[in-house]
């Protein structure tokens, strides 16, 4: 699946179908090369969140299903840094630009990033080293 098909996916429990609201962005753990969070903007009557990779049970083409219903006001748990990957500059460990980042895939079951695509082709999720406000850094090669 690509970061931009995720965009906008509707967030639904599992047991009551109840939507809490759609897809914002996907937060990248580069240290892992996965996805770690989805930041996802409220539906009616319910606060911005952060819901963690592991909360939910499908993330599909039409939706995205959570283990679980969060309670109506979930108590505010520290968000990871966010750094958006998409537009991002991408620069090689050793300071070589290599365009901007188009879009990334992962894997929907597990969150790996599988590759990430830029204007001037595609690098394997594998390389990738950091994201930050600056740039996302590749390895080498």
């Amino acid at each position: 699946m690509m970061f931009s098909q995720a965009h906008g996916l509707p967030v639904v429990t599992l047991g009551g179908a109840d939507e809490i609201g759609v897809v914002e962005s996907l937060t990248v753990d580069a240290a892992s090369g996965t996805v770690s969070h989805a930041r996802i903007a409220p539906a009616r009557g319910r606060k911005e969140t952060t819901i963690p990779w592991n909360a939910f049970h499908a993330f599909g083409p039409d939706a995205v299903l959570l283990r679980s219903d969060l309670p109506p006001d979930p108590a505010p748990a520290p968000s990871p840094p966010h750094h958006e990957a998409l537009r991002a500059r991408v620069l090689t460990e050793d300071g070589d630009e290599r365009g901007t980042v188009k879009d990334v895939s992962f894997d929907p079951v597990t969150g790996r990033v599988e590759k990430i695509y830029t204007a001037l082709g595609e690098i394997p999720g594998d390389r990738l080293l950091g994201l930050g406000d600056y740039a996302l850094v590749v390895r080498t090669g």
